[in-house]
C-alpha cells in the first residue's frame, strides 16, 4: 500500500477547538499593585537611589518592552482532587515579573485564581513540589511510606532565596548559597543545579571540584551535595559527589524516579535512578579524605564548605540587592579566622531569620545559613550521630577544625547512556523529554532533540523484582515537536511538513486533524474546509454507509476534503469573524502544555489553540470489550487492532455516541475476516442511532417521495426487532409484522477471509466476549449491553460451529437467537485455540446453583481487572456457602482460574470433589468475614443493588446476619454495608479529627437574651442541658447545684439590727457577717471547676468568658449593697487573691481537651489590667491539665516567667508539668529545675524565688518523672523532704508544704514500684523515710549542697534531730505511693497506728489519719466495704478506752489522756473512711457509701453532742469534711441525693469554727459528685489515686491566704484522676440523647463471679478494666455488643468523644421516654406476629416502623387503594403485605426482590418471557433457601429473625410449575421433543421451551445424546444415568414420558419402584408404611411437586432413587396432575 495512500486513509478528527491564553496573564493585569510593581521592577537596584528619576524610567521602560515577553511562563498540570474523585480540570503555574499566580479551570475555560503570590525580587522559576515529612526526620536509608506526612506546597525560586508556601498554609524562606541555575521537583523533595561559569572552577590543583547537583527534602532541612553512583568501567562502581559541571539535568520525573543528564562535551543523554542515599554511602564520601593521609588532600566535605562560603561571598555573578546591605550589617556576627576577613554571604538576613523562627523548627540554629559562613562554631543539634575524627592533618587545613561535613541525602544511580554514534553534532541537548506509556501499557522514555528534528524514544520496564528500570532500543521518529497524551496512553508528533500525528508508543496511529485549521498538506485554494453535506455520511439501502468503512485496510475516507464533526459549527462560530486562521500561512509552531487529553497549539502567527484529543471509547461496553480484547491477544496485535479501531471511530464525521457499538462491531468483524456489507445483520447495524431509523433515510432523499424500500429497510432494522421483543410491545398487543426477505439473496455461506490481522485469534476473542457477556449479566444496569453483545457471540458461535454455545445463548434470549440465521464458513485450520477455551460455555449462574446444591464445581475462569464482579461473586459463594475462609485469603483462589494472553491452563484435578458445607468455623464469623472482605474489596450498597437480585441473595443474607450481631468495631464502611446506620455514624464519628462532637453542643442557651444574661454569667451556662435532664429527670437538682455553686452574684447578708446597737454598729455587724460568707465565696470556684469540667468548645476568635468573684452582698429588706471596702473592718491583705486563682482555673477547666486552641489564642486571652493577673494564672494552669498548654510557644512560657509574677509561675508551672505528664521532657525539666535550688548546681547563683513558686516546681517534677523512678530526681527529692532551715530567712517560712511537697513528688517519681526500685539500694528509701516518720538522729547530708547547711539557722533552733511535725507527712504519704497496692506488710505494719497510751502521745493525731491512709493503700486488697473493717484499723487500747461516736456523757478515767484517745479514734477512722474512698473512687458501690454514709452521719451527730469538746470542734470539722470527700469519691459524677443533701447542709452553716478550708473540702464534695456535669468519673489508676492525694490532702487551709501545709493550687490536681465514662445513646434518626437499656458485664476477679448488671443509660459506666463487654439490649433498639475483651481503646475512643453511643430504634418500637412502660407499642407488636390482619396493614401506619422516605412512597403509590379498583385490589394487597412483611422483619431491601419475583412469575404466566434472566434468579433463590448451609444456619439459630418470607417462596414455586406443566400439557411436549431430539421447533413456543429448559435444569441435546439415554426402556434406567447428569428428579419425571416414549412402561416403571423401595426398606430396617401413608394423606390436597422438599427435609437418608420412586408412589392416580398423560393407568 502506497504512502500516499495511509496518509489519507487515517485521518482522526480533534474535538473542540479553543483560543487559549493562560490565564494568569489576564489577572496579573487586574493586580492591584501591577503599577506599583511595575515601577520597582522598571528601576534597576543601582538607581533605586539615584535622583535623576525621569532618565532611568526611559531607560528602563525601553528595557522592559523588550524583555517582557520572555519574563513570562507558565505550566499546567491536571487538577488534583482532595478527595481522590475524578476531577477533569486544569491547574496553571503563571510567573511574570515578581508574581506568581496560581489559577484553576475546568473544560469550559471557568477558571478561577487560586492563590497569587508577590515576592521582592523577580521570580526564576516557580513550581509544585511535595515535600514528605517523615513522623520522626530518621537517618535511615528510607523511611516506610505509611505514616509520611506529605506536604503539598509551590517553591518559587529568586536570585538568593526560595519560598516554599505549603496548602495548609506554612510559609518557609530558605536561603540559598549559591546561584541556582534551575530547580526540578523530586518524589523526595527539591534537586537544585548550581549554575556554573567558567571563573568559578577553583584554580588550585589539588581542590576537588565543587558539586553542581544539590537537594533540599525539606523546606527546614539544609540544602545537601548529591552522590552519584556510577557503574565504573574499570571494576568497582564509584561513589562520588556530583560535581562534573558539563553534566545538566534535562529532565526528572517522580514516578518512577529518574533524572536525565546530557553531557555537553560528550553529548550524550543518561538516564539515572534517583533514591535515598544508604548509609555506607555516605560513609564512603565523608571519609575520603581520611584514605589520602596528605595534607595537601583537605576533606572533601570541608573544602566543598569553604567553598561554599567564599563562593556565597559576594562574587556571585549576580548581585542581589540585599548584597550591600547585609554585609554592612552582619560583620558583628561573622567570626574572623586566622588567614582572611570572611564577608558574610549575599543572602537577605531577614531570610535567616524568618526561616529559624518559622514554624515547626525546635532547633535554635540557623541551620541554612550559618552552614555557609565561618560562625558556625557549634554543632547542628540534630546531628547527632556524625563525629568529628580527630585531624591529623596539617595547620594548613585550620577549616577544618570549625566546619562540619554536609551529610548527603539523595543519590544518582546509573541506569541507561544512549550509544555514541559517529556524527554526533555538539549541540544535541533535548528540548523537551518525558515518559508515554502505549495503548497496552508498555512505557517510552522519549527525548526530542530538536536539532536534528528527532524524537528518540527508549522503551524501558521493571524487572521482575521491581528494584530497578531496565532500558531497551532507541527508536527515533521524525518530529519537529511532541507531546504525550496522557488521557489516552499516546503521544502528538508534530512532524516537519507541519503533520500533526498520532503515536502509541513507536506505532503510528493516525494524522490528527483539526476543525477549523488548513491541513498543510492540501491546496491553500479555499481558505476554509467546505462545509460537508449531510449526504456524505448518511447510510440509507441505496447507499450503505459500509462502503465508506469497506475493510479498513482500503481506507477509511476517500474524500479529499476531511469533514467537519459537525457542519452547523462553521457558520455559527466566531472563526469566521475573528479570521484568526485566515491568513494562509497559519501553520503549528510547537505544542505545548499537555494534560490528560488536552494539549496546546502555538501557532505561527503567535497564537495559542487548545486542542481535545478524542477518547478510545465512550461507552461502557466498547470500553469493556476493548480491555478485554486488550488482554487476551500479544501486545503487538493489540496495538494495531486499538489503532485501526481509534482511527474508525475518530475518523472526521465519524459516528456518534449511540451508534458506537454498532462501528465496534462492524470494525471487530472487519478485522475477523468477515465481510460486513454482505451479512444481513451487520449489514442493517444503524450507525446514526438516531432513536428511530425513519429519520435518516428521509434527510437523505433528495426527492419527498418515499419508496417501498424504505419500509422494508425499517422492518429489517436492528431497531424493529428490539422493538418488537419489548415489553412495551407485548403491553400495547402489537402483532408482529411479516418482514419479507431482503431481496438480494444473502444466504449463501460467505467464507472469511484468514489473511486479517484478528483471524487466528477468533475463538480466543469469542470467549473472551462471552466472559464479559457473563459479567455483564452481574450487573442488572447493562441490560442492553447484554442484548448488543448476544447478537455478536451468536453469530461467532454459529461459525464457529460451537452447538453448546449457541444453545447457551438460546436459552437466555429465545427471543433474540431466533432471528439472524446466516452462518459463514470459517477455514478452522488455521484456528489457534487458545488453552483456556472451553467447549462448555461458562455459566456464573450455572456455576453458583451448582454451589448452592453442594455440586462439585469447576474453577470459573474470570479475566483479571475486567471480570472483576465475577469474580467478586464467585469467591463470597465459596467464602459464605461453601464455608471455605481460604477463599478470600489468597489472590489466586482455586475457585477461579485467570485467563491472561499466552498462558497454559492450570492443573485442576483436586477441585471436582462434591463440595460440602464446612462446619470448621462459626457460621456467625463467615458472615462476618464475608462482610468484611467485600468492604476491602470496595464493594459498596450501590454495587449490591445493581447486581440481580438471585445473585445478591446470599450476600443479602450474610449482612442481614450481620446487621442483627454486628461487632462494634468495624469500619464505617461495613457499617453502612450491613445498613446499621447507628454504627456507621458512630465509625464517622470515630474517623473525625478532634472537633465538636455532633450532640456536644446542642446546648439550650448558646446566645442568651439581654434578661438572663446577667444571671446567667455564672460560668456554669455551657453545660449540656439536654444529657443532664436524661441523667436526672425526676427533680431539679442539677439547678440546686448551680445554686449552691455561683459565686458571680452578691450574697444575702441577712442581720437582724438589735435595738440596743447603734447603726454604726450595725453597719460592722453586717460587714463582719459578710466577711463569713466571703470566706465560703471564695471556696466555691475549685467546686464550680469541678462541675463544669470540660464542658465547652471555646470559639477561637472570643475571649473566653470568665464569670467575676463577687465579694459584696445585699441586705434585706431594702436590698441594700454591703461592701468589705468601706473601712470599717480589717479586712486581711491579699485575701481574694487564691479565690481570683481558683476562679481562673475553673473557667479554664470548662475547656473540652478536644477543643481547637493555638498558642496565639491562650495569649490573647491575657488580661489588659493587672487585677485579673490571678485569674490568668489560674487559667493557664487549667489549660495545662486539660493539655492544651503544650501548644504555647517556648517563648511564651519564658515570657510569662520573666514577669516574676508569683501566681503566674505557680500556674505555670504546675500547668505545663501536668500536661507533660511522665514524659520525662528535658526542656520542662530544665524550666522546673531554675526554680529548685537542689537541682542547681553548687556553684550557681542563688536566684530568689519565691517560696511557693519552689514548692509547686518540686510537685512539678514529682509530675513531670510520674512513675520513672529517676535515680537522681529521686535523691534530691529524698533529700528535700528534711532540707533544714538555712540561716537567714531563707527556709524558715511554710517549710511544711515544701516538705510535704518533696514527699507527694518522691511518691510520684517511685509510684507503686514499691520494693523493685532498681539501682536506688543505696539510698535506702524505705528507711529514710521511715526515721522523717517517727524522728531520730539527722543523718549528715550527702548531697551537694551541703555547705549550704553547715551553719545552723539562726531562728529555727532543731539541733540535730529530725523535725518530725515538719518532716511527717511528706514521709508517710512517699510511703503510700511507693508501696501503693503492694500490699506489702512489713511496710505497712510501719504505718500501724500506736497501741500503748506512751506512744500515742507522741504522735500528732493528725499524723494518724495519714498513717492510717498509707497503711490502707499499701494492703489495697484487704479493704472492705464495711464498718466492722474500718473499726479493725482502731488499737485495742483506744476501742477500749475512747467515747463511742454516739456517747452522750463522758467516761471517767484519771491514767488516760481523754482528749488524746478521742482525737486519735476519729482520726483514725476518717482516715480508714478515706482510704475507703480511694479504693472504691467512681464505682457507686453500695455498700462502701453505706458504710461512709453511717460514719459521716455520727459525725455530724457527734458534732452537736455534749462530747465534742473532748474531740474538739475543729477535729470533728475536720474529720466529717474528710469524710464527705470519701462519699464524694465513692459517688463522683453520679449526683446522688443523700450527699447532696449533706453537702447542702454544711453549705448553710457559715458561723463559728466553719472556715475557708472547711467550705473549700464541702464545696469539692460537691463539684467530684456532679463531676463534669455527670459525665466524668474518677479512675482508680496508680496515677489518679496520686493525684487525688495531692488534691484531697485531709488538711484544709484555715483562711483563703493559707499555703503553710499544703500549697493550694494543687487542689486542682483532681483533674489528672477524672476520666470520661458517661455512655449516653444518641438516637441515630433525630439525633438527640436518648434512653436505652445497655447490659454491663463485670469479668469475674477474686472478690466475685463473673456478672451481668442492666442499666438504662445514659448512665456512668465502672472503670473499663473491670469490664468484659457492654451491650445495647433488644427488644426497642437494635443490638450492638462492645467487646472489651479486644482491648479498651474503641470505647475509650467514644467516651472521649462525649460519650455518644449512636442507636437506632427496632421498627414499631417507641423510645423510652415516649413510653416508658413499653404499653404504647404494643399496637405494632400484635401487627408483628403474623396474623390475619396482616391484608389490612395501613399504609399509613408505615411511619411507626421505618424513616426510610422511599418506603413512605412506596406506601402511598402502591398501597393506598383507589375507586374502581377493579382486579387491581389483589396486586396492592400484595404490595400492602410485601411492603409489611419487609418493614416488621426489617429488611427494607428485599422489597424489590419480592416485587421483582412476583412480576417475572405474572410474566410467565402471560407467556410473555422474552428472556429468562428473572427465572434464573428465581431458581437461585429457591436453590438458596433449600441450600444445606442455609438449612444448617436455620437450625442452629431457630429464632432468628425470617429473612424472607415462609409463605410466599412456596407459593411462587408452586405458580412456576403449574404454568410451566400447562404448557406441557398444551402441546409444550411437542416441541420439547422435537428440540430433545435436535429438530427446529415452533418458533411461537421458543419462548417457553428456554424458560422450561431453564427452570428444570435441563441438559442440552448433545449431553443427553452423550449420555446415551434413548434405549433406556424404564425409569430406574433413566434415574441412574441422570444422575451423572446432576438433573433433578422433579425435571425428570416431567421428562420420562418423552424419552421413554412407552406410557405402558410406566407402570412397569413404578412395580419396579415399589419393590426396589420394600426391598430397601427391610434392609434399612425402617418402618416406613405408616409414615408414607401420612404423607398421601397430606398430598392430598398439595401439589405433589411441593412434597419433594417436605420429603428431603424429613427424611435426609432418603437417596436420590427413592425420592424419586416414592414421589412417583405419593402422587397416586388423581394427583399425578403433573404429567398429564391420559393413558395412564388408573391405579399405579
Amino acid at each position: 500500500m502506497s504512502d500516499h495512500c495511509e496518509e489519507g486513509a487515517t485521518m482522526i478528527a480533534a474535538g473542540d477547538l479553543q483560543e487559549f491564553a493562560p490565564r494568569g496573564r489576564e489577572h496579573c493585569r487586574r493586580h492591584p499593585s501591577a503599577l506599583t510593581l511595575q515601577l520597582r521592577r522598571l528601576q534597576p537596584a543601582s538607581e533605586l537611589c539615584s535622583s535623576d528619576g525621569a532618565a532611568g524610567l526611559v531607560g528602563s521602560l525601553r528595557e522592559v518592552t523588550i524583555h517582557e515577553r520572555q519574563r513570562e511562563s507558565w505550566q499546567l498540570r491536571k487538577g488534583a482532587s482532595d478527595v481522590g474523585e475524578e476531577v477533569d480540570y486544569d491547574e496553571e503555574l503563571y510567573v511574570a515579573s515578581n508574581m506568581v499566580i496560581w489559577s484553576k479551570g475546568s473544560k469550559n475555560q471557568a477558571s478561577t485564581v487560586y492563590k497569587a503570590f508577590t515576592v521582592d525580587s523577580p521570580v526564576l522559576q516557580a513550581l509544585w513540589c511535595d515535600f514528605t515529612i517523615a513522623p520522626e526526620k530518621s537517618e535511615k536509608a528510607d523511611v516506610s511510606g505509611s505514616d509520611e506526612i506529605v506536604e503539598k506546597c509551590i517553591c518559587i525560586l529568586q536570585n538568593s532565596c526560595i519560598n516554599v508556601h505549603s496548602i495548609e498554609g506554612k510559609d518557609y524562606i530558605a536561603a540559598l548559597p549559591f546561584q541556582v541555575a534551575n530547580v526540578w521537583p523530586t518524589k523526595f523533595g527539591l534537586l537544585f543545579e548550581r549554575s556554573s561559569s567558567s571563573h568559578e572552577v577553583p584554580p588550585s590543583p589539588p581542590r576537588e571540584p565543587l558539586p553542581t547537583m544539590f537537594s533540599m527534602l525539606h523546606p527546614l532541612d539544609e540544602i545537601t551535595p548529591l552522590v552519584c553512583k556510577s557503574g565504573g568501567v574499570f571494576g568497582s562502581a564509584r561513589v562520588q559527589y556530583v560535581a562534573d559541571y558539563t553534566m545538566r539535568i534535562v529532565f526528572l520525573s517522580a514516578e518512577p524516579s529518574i533524572v536525565m543528564t546530557y553531557d555537553t562535551v560528550q553529548s550524550l543523554h543518561t538516564v539515572w535512578a534517583l533514591r535515598r542515599v544508604k548509609p555506607e554511602e555516605q560513609n564512603t564520601v565523608l571519609k575520603f579524605s581520611e584514605q589520602m593521609g596528605t595534607p595537601q588532600h583537605v576533606a572533601t566535605s570541608s573544602s566543598l564548605t569553604a567553598h561554599l562560603r567564599s563562593l556565597s561571598k559576594g562574587d556571585s555573578p549576580v548581585a542581589s540587592p540585599f548584597q550591600n546591605y547585609s554585609s554592612i550589617h552582619s560583620q558583628s556576627r561573622s567570626v574572623s579566622s586566622p588567614s582572611m576577613q570572611s564577608r558574610s554571604p549575599s543572602i537577605s538576613n531577614m531570610a535567616a531569620l524568618s526561616r529559624s523562627h518559622s514554624p515547626a523548627l525546635g532547633v535554635h540554629s540557623f541551620s541554612g545559613v550559618q552552614r555557609f559562613n565561618f560562625s558556625s562554631n557549634t554543632q547542628s543539634p540534630r546531628r547527632h550521630s556524625i563525629t568529628h575524627s580527630p585531624n591529623s592533618t596539617s595547620s594548613d587545613s585550620f577549616l577544618i577544625t570549625e566546619t562540619e561535613p554536609i551529610i548527603p541525602e539523595l543519590c544518582i544511580d546509573h541506569l541507561w547512556t544512549e550509544t555514541i554514534t559517529n556524527m554526533r553534532e555538539k549541540n544535541s541537548q533535548a528540548s523537551k523529554v518525558f515518559i508515554t506509556t502505549d495503548l497496552c501499557g508498555q512505557k517510552f522514555l522519549c527525548f526530542l532533540v530538536e536539532s536534528q528534528l528527532q524524537l528518540r524514544c527508549v522503551k524501558f520496564q521493571e524487572s521482575n523484582d521491581k528494584s530497578q528500570l531496565i532500558f531497551g532500543s532507541v527508536t527515533n521518529i521524525q518530529a519537529k515537536d511532541a507531546a504525550p497524551v496522557e488521557g489516552i496512553d499516546t503521544l502528538l508528533v508534530l512532524e516537519g511538513s507541519g503533520n500533526l500525528v498520532l503515536y502509541s508508543g513507536v506505532v503510528r496511529v493516525g494524522k490528527v486533524f483539526i476543525p477549523g485549521l488548513p491541513a498543510p498538506s492540501l491546496t491553500m485554494s479555499n481558505q476554509m474546509p467546505r462545509p460537508s453535506t449531510p449526504l456524505d455520511s448518511v447510510s440509507t439501502p441505496s447507499k450503505p454507509l459500509s462502503k465508506h468503512l469497506g475493510p479498513l485496510e482500503e481506507g477509511v475516507l476517500l474524500s479529499p476534503v476531511p469533514e467537519l464533526r459537525d457542519s452547523s459549527k462553521l457558520h455559527d462560530s466566531t472563526y469566521v469573524e475573528d479570521c484568526t486562521f485566515q491568513q494562509l500561512g497559519t501553520f503549528i509552531h510547537s505544542l505545548r502544555d499537555p494534560v490528560h487529553n488536552r494539549v496546546t497549539l502555538e501557532l505561527s502567527n503567535n497564537t495559542m489553540v487548545r486542542i481535545t484529543i478524542p477518547e478510545i471509547a465512550t461507552s461502557e461496553l466498547v470500553k469493556r470489550c476493548l480491555q478485554g480484547v486488550k488482554a487476551i491477544l500479544p501486545k503487538e496485535i493489540a496495538v494495531q487492532m486499538l489503532v485501526k479501531w481509534y482511527n474508525a471511530y475518530n475518523a472526521p464525521g465519524g459516528p456518534n455516541y449511540h451508534s458506537e457499538w454498532n462501528l465496534f462491531v462492524t470494525c471487530l468483524m472487519n478485522m475477523m475476516g468477515y465481510n460486513t456489507e454482505r451479512l444481513a445483520w451487520t449489514r442493517n447495524l444503524d450507525f446514526e442511532g438516531s432513536l428511530s431509523p425513519v429519520i435518516a433515510p428521509k434527510k437523505a432523499r433528495p426527492s419527498e417521495t418515499g419508496s417501498d424500500e424504505d419500509w422494508e429497510y425499517l422492518l429489517s432494522s436492528d431497531y424493529h426487532r428490539n422493538f418488537e421483543s419489548h415489553p412495551v410491545a407485548k403491553a400495547l398487543r402489537l402483532d408482529p409484522l411479516e418482514v419479507s426477505a431482503p431481496k438480494d439473496d444473502f444466504l449463501q455461506s460467505l467464507s472469511l477471509d484468514s489473511s486479517t490481522l484478528l483471524f487466528t485469534h477468533i475463538p480466543a476473542i469469542f470467549f473472551v466476549l462471552h466472559l464479559i457477556y457473563e459479567e455483564l449479566k452481574l450487573n442488572s444496569l447493562m441490560g442492553e449491553g447484554i442484548r448488543s453483545l448476544v447478537v455478536l457471540l451468536v453469530q461467532l458461535a454459529r461459525d464457529l460451529k460451537l452447538e453448546a454455545y449457541i444453545d447457551y445463548y438460546y436459552r437466555d434470549y429465545p427471543a433474540l437467537v431466533k432471528s439472524s440465521r446466516q452462518t459463514c464458513i470459517i477455514d478452522q485450520g488455521f484456528m489457534h485455540h487458545p488453552s483456556f477455551f472451553s467447549a462448555e460455555p461458562p455459566s456464573i449462574f450455572q456455576w453458583l446453583s451448582s454451589c448452592l446444591k453442594g455440586e462439585g464445581v469447576q474453577p470459573y475462569p474470570y479475566l483479571p481487572g475486567i471480570c472483576e464482579r465475577s469474580k467478586l461473586v464467585v469467591v463470597s459463594v465459596a467464602l459464605y456457602i461453601l464455608g471455605d475462609e481460604s477463599a478470600v485469603s489468597n489472590e489466586a483462589s482455586h475457585y477461579l482460574y485467570k485467563i491472561t494472553s499466552g498462558q497454559r491452563k492450570q492443573q485442576i484435578e483436586q477441585d471436582d470433589s462434591r463440595c460440602s458445607f464446612r462446619h470448621s468455623t462459626s457460621v456467625s464469623s463467615l458472615a462476618e468475614k464475608l462482610v468484611i472482605w467485600m468492604t476491602n474489596v470496595g464493594f459498596t450498597l450501590r454495587d449490591l443493588e445493581s447486581l440481580p437480585f438471585g445473585v445478591a441473595l446470599p450476600i443479602r443474607d450474610a449482612i442481614y446476619y450481620c446487621r442483627e450481631q454486628p461487632a462494634s468495631d468495624w469500619p464505617e464502611a461495613v457499617c453502612l454495608l450491613i445498613g446499621r446506620q447507628d454504627l456507621s455514624k458512630q465509625a464517622c464519628e470515630g474517623n473525625l479529627q478532634k472537633g465538636k462532637s455532633s450532640v456536644g453542643p446542642v446546648l439550650s442557651s448558646d446566645i442568651p437574651s439581654g434578661a438572663e444574661s446577667e444571671e446567667d454569667e455564672d460560668g456554669m451556662n455551657d453545660m449540656n442541658e439536654e444529657v443532664m435532664s436524661l441523667i436526672w429527670s425526676e427533680d431539679l437538682r442539677v439547678q440546686e447545684v448551680r445554686r449552691l455553686l455561683q459565686s458571680a452574684r452578691p450574697v444575702r447578708v441577712n442581720v437582724v439590727q438589735m435595738p440596743e446597737s447603734s447603726d454604726h454598729e450595725y453597719i460592722e455587724e453586717k460587714e463582719n457577717r459578710l466577711l463569713q460568707l466571703c470566706q465560703r465565696t471564695m471556696a466555691l470556684p475549685v467546686g464550680r471547676g469541678m462541675f463544669t469540667l470540660f464542658s465547652y468548645h471555646p470559639v477561637p476568635t472570643e475571649q473566653l468568658p470568665i464569670p467575676k468573684l463577687n465579694l459584696t452582698g445585699r441586705a434585706p429588706p431594702r436590698n441594700t449593697t454591703v461592701d468589705l471596702n468601706s473601712g470599717n473592718i480589717d479586712v486581711p491583705p491579699n485575701m481574694a487573691c487564691w479565690a481570683s486563682f481558683h476562679n481562673g482555673v475553673a473557667a479554664g477547666l470548662k475547656i473540652a481537651p478536644a477543643s481547637q486552641i493555638d498558642s496565639a489564642w491562650i495569649v490573647y486571652n491575657k488580661p489588659k489590667i493587672a487585677e485579673l493577673a490571678n485569674e490568668y494564672a489560674g487559667f493557664l494552669m487549667a489549660l495545662g491539665l486539660n493539655g492544651h498548654l503544650t501548644k504555647l510557644a517556648t517563648l511564651n512560657i519564658h515570657d510569662y516567667l520573666t514577669k516574676g509574677h508569683e501566681m503566674t509561675s505557680i500556674g505555670l508551672l504546675l500547668g505545663v508539668s501536668a500536661a507533660k505528664l511522665g514524659t520525662m521532657d528535658m526542656a520542662i525539666t530544665r524550666l522546673l529545675s531554675i526554680h529548685i535550688p537542689a537541682l542547681l548546681p553548687p556553684t550557681s547563683t542563688e536566684l530568689d524565688v519565691p517560696h511557693n513558686v519552689q514548692v509547686a516546681a518540686v510537685i512539678g517534677i514529682g509530675l513531670v518523672y510520674q512513675g520513672t523512678a529517676h535515680r537522681h530526681t529521686a535523691e534530691v527529692l529524698l533529700a528535700e523532704i528534711g532540707r533544714p532551715p538555712g540561716p537567714e530567712m531563707e527556709y524558715c517560712t511554710d517549710r511544711e508544704s515544701y516538705s510535704l511537697a518533696s514527699g507527694l513528688a518522691l511518691g510520684m517519681v517511685c509510684l507503686g514500684h514499691g520494693s523493685n526500685l532498681i539501682g536506688m539500694s543505696d539510698l535506702n528509701v524505705p528507711e529514710q523515710l521511715y526515721q522523717y516518720m517517727v524522728g531520730g538522729h539527722r543523718r549528715f547530708q550527702a548531697g551537694m549542697h551541703r555547705e549550704k547547711h553547715k551553719s545552723p539557722s539562726y531562728q529555727i533552733k532543731e539541733g540535730d534531730t529530725i523535725n518530725v511535725d515538719v518532716t511527717c507527712p511528706g514521709a508517710t504519704l512517699a510511703l503510700a505511693m511507693i508501696y501503693l497496692k503492694t500490699n506489702n506488710r512489713s511496710i505497712a505494719d510501719w504505718l500501724q497506728a500506736p497501741d500503748t497510751m506512751y506512744l500515742l502521745d507522741f504522735v500528732k493525731p493528725e499524723f494518724l489519719l495519714l498513717r492510717t491512709l498509707a497503711r490502707c493503700l499499701i494492703l489495697w486488697d484487704d479493704i472492705l466495704p464495711n464498718s466492722k473493717w474500718v473499726n479493725s484499723n482502731v488499737p485495742q487500747i483506744i476501742r477500749e478506752n475512747s467515747i463511742s461516736l454516739h456517747a452522750t456523757e463522758l467516761p471517767s478515767s484519771e491514767d488516760l489522756s481523754l482528749e488524746t484517745l478521742a482525737q486519735a479514734h476519729v482520726y483514725i477512722i476518717a482516715g480508714a473512711c478515706l482510704s475507703l474512698g480511694f479504693r472504691f473512687a467512681g464505682s457507686e458501690n453500695l455498700a462502701a457509701f453505706n458504710c461512709l454514709y453511717k460514719y459521716a452521719t455520727d459525725f455530724l451527730k457527734c458534732l452537736s453532742a455534749p462530747t465534742a469538746s473532748i474531740t474538739g470542734h475543729y477535729n470533728l470539722e475536720t474529720c466529717l469534711s474528710v469524710l464527705l470527700l470519701s462519699l464524694a469519691m465513692v459517688m463522683a459524677g453520679s449526683g446522688n441525693l443523700k450527699v447532696l443533701q449533706l453537702c447542702r447542709f454544711m453549705h448553710k452553716k457559715t458561723g463559728g469554727e466553719m472556715n475557708y478550708g472547711f467550705h473549700l473540702a464541702h464545696h469539692m464534695a460537691l463539684g467530684l459528685l456532679f463531676l463534669g456535669g455527670g459525665r466524668y468519673s474518677l479512675s482508680t489508676s496508680n496515677s489518679s489515686i496520686a493525684a487525688l492525694l495531692c488534691a484531697l490532702y485531709p488538711h484544709f487551709p484555715v483562711h483563703s491566704t493559707d499555703n503553710r501545709y499544703h500549697l493550694q493550687a494543687l487542689r486542682h490536681l483532681y483533674v489528672l484522676a477524672a476520666e470520661p465514662r458517661l455512655l449516653t445513646p444518641v438516637d441515630v434518626d433525630s439525633n438527640t440523647p436518648c434512653y436505652a437499656l445497655i447490659e454491663v458485664t463485670y469479668k469475674g476477679t477474686q472478690w466475685y463471679a463473673e456478672a451481668t448488671e442492666e442499666l438504662m443509660a445514659p448512665t456512668l459506666l465502672p472503670e473499663l478494666h473491670l469490664l468484659k463487654q457492654i451491650r445495647v439490649k433488644g427488644p426497642r433498639y437494635w443490638e450492638l455488643l462492645i467487646d472489651l475483651s479486644k482491648g479498651t481503646n474503641h470505647l475509650k475512643s467514644i467516651l472521649s468523644k462525649g460519650g455518644i453511643l449512636y442507636v437506632k430504634l427496632r421498627a414499631g418500637q417507641l423510645s423510652y421516654k415516649e413510653d416508658p412502660m413499653g404499653w404504647r407499642s404494643l399496637l405494632a407488636q400484635t401487627v408483628t406476629h403474623r396474623n390475619s390482619e396482616a391484608r389490612a396493614f395501613k399504609p399509613e401506619a408505615i411511619s411507626a416502623f421505618t424513616s426510610d422516605p422511599a418506603l413512605f412512597s412506596f406506601a402511598d403509590y402502591f398501597c393506598k387503594p383507589t375507586v374502581n379498583m377493579g382486579q387491581k385490589q389483589e396486586i396492592l394487597d400484595l404490595f400492602s403485605s410485601i411492603l409489611y412483611e419487609c418493614v416488621t422483619q426489617e429488611n427494607p431491601e428485599m422489597l424489590p426482590t419480592y416485587i421483582a419475583i412476583d412480576q417475572a412469575v405474572r410474566r410467565l404466566e402471560r407467556r410473555e418471557m422474552s428472556e429468562t434472566f428473572e427465572l434464573w434468579q428465581i431458581k437461585l433463590v429457591l436453590e438458596f433457601f433449600s441450600s444445606r448451609s442455609h438449612q444448617e444456619r436455620m437450625s442452629r439459630n431457630p429464632n432468628r429473625g425470617l429473612f424472607m418470607n415462609s409463605e410466599f417462596l412456596p407459593v411462587m414455586k408452586c405458580t412456576i410449575d403449574n404454568t410451566l406443566d400447562q404448557w406441557l400439557q398444551a402441546g409444550g411436549d411437542v416441541s420439547l421433543h422435537s428440540y430433545l431430539s435436535g429438530q427446529p421447533t415452533d418458533e411461537s413456543q421458543l419462548s417457553m421451551l428456554a424458560c422450561f429448559l431453564i427452570y428444570h435444569s435441563v441438559p442440552t441435546p448433545g449431553q443427553l445424546a452423550a449420555g446415551g439415554l434413548e434405549g433406556s426402556t424404564n425409569f430406574s434406567e433413566l434415574l441412574l444415568k441422570f444422575k451423572q447428569l446432576n438433573m433433578p428428579v422433579r425435571a425428570l419425571l416431567r421428562l420420562a414420558p418423552l424419552l421413554l416414549r412407552n406410557p405402558q412402561s410406566m407402570v412397569l416403571c413404578s412395580e419396579v419402584a415399589l419393590i426396589s423401595l420394600g426391598t430397601h426398606c427391610r434392609k434399612v430396617g425402617v418402618v416406613f408404611q405408616g409414615r408414607l401413608t401420612t404423607m398421601m394423606g397430606k398430598a392430598q390436597n398439595s401439589n405433589a411437586a411441593a412434597l419433594e422438599p417436605q420429603l428431603r427435609r424429613k427424611h435426609p437418608s432418603l437417596t436420590y432413587l427413592w425420592a424419586a420412586q416414592l414421589l412417583v408412589l405419593a402422587g397416586g392416580s388423581k394427583r399425578l396432575d403433573f404429567l398429564h398423560c391420559t393413558e395412564w393407568p388408573r391405579a399405579a
